[in-house]
């Protein structure tokens, strides 16, 4: 946990409390916000409704009748001064992605930005560990860096009214996955055949702020075939727990 100097306090509303850690978005302070988020979900403090965690802060929803803002910023700077525990383990993802042309519109584009042939683009992408930062923006909607950075390009000029569900994108140092179908303005340059929420299961979002992910490239073929394997509700991606 950080010393209680470099944390800052922000009233939202009289509901909520939000728990800053830095100025700019990295793993590091990404492990701050989950290790608190970790440590109050420990505490079972009644009277907390939620935690919501982003780049950068925790948001804590409470109900003001059994929470004060006081005594809550008191427990969170003393879950700061307490040495940290043994870190939890994270879910670490293997997702299907297709990145034949049919479904990654905008791969031959990307790679002529970053001087890269298409194949390249793939390996790199595919290649890397993502950490997935927030759930944010569309219901299971996952941020998650870091981009290698020949990858790194700012967001198209010209956004998309629409995108279809799974679709795999990328812009600044971040890729994400398109839940559901809406407009989005990040480079296409594949596609999942997963499904990344429901709100019939137990955790209706799939993928959870700390979780790894690594994407696995597949033949349009094995797309379809997984597509209606998610359809008849056969098929998830597979997940490893491993040490943060």
């Amino acid at each position: 946990m950080p010393d209680a100097e470099s944390v800052r306090f922000l009233a939202c509303g009289d509901t909520a409390l939000a728990v800053e850690f830095g100025h700019q978005i990295d793993r590091s302070v990404s492990e701050r916000v989950l290790a608190l988020d970790g440590a109050l979900a420990g505490r079972r403090i009644e009277g907390i409704v939620e935690t919501v965690p982003t780049f950068r802060s925790l948001m804590i929803h409470y109900e003001p009748l059994t929470v004060t803002p006081e005594s809550l910023t008191n427990l969170v700077l003393e879950l700061i001064a307490e040495p940290s525990g043994q870190a939890q383990s994270r879910r670490k993802w293997t997702v299907p992605a297709c990145y034949d042309r049919e479904f990654a519109p905008d791969l031959d584009d990307v790679a002529s930005i970053t001087g890269l042939n298409p194949a390249r683009v793939i390996e790199l992408h595919s290649a890397t560990e993502f950490h997935v930062y927030m759930i944010g923006f569309l219901p299971g909607y996952p941020y998650m860096g870091d981009l290698p950075d020949p990858l790194r390009l700012p967001r198209r000029k010209e956004p998309r009214l629409r995108l279809p569900p799974g679709s795999i994108a990328i812009a600044t140092a971040m890729t994400a996955i398109y839940p559901v179908e809406s407009p989005g303005g990040w480079h296409l340059i594949g596609r999942s055949p997963i499904r990344l929420f429901d709100a019939e299961w137990e955790r209706p979002s799939l993928l959870a702020p700390g979780d790894k992910v690594r994407f696995q490239p597949i033949s349009p073929a094995r797309f379809d075939d997984l597509a209606r394997q998610t359809e008849a509700g056969e098929f998830t991606p597979d997940f490893d727990m491993v040490e943060p």
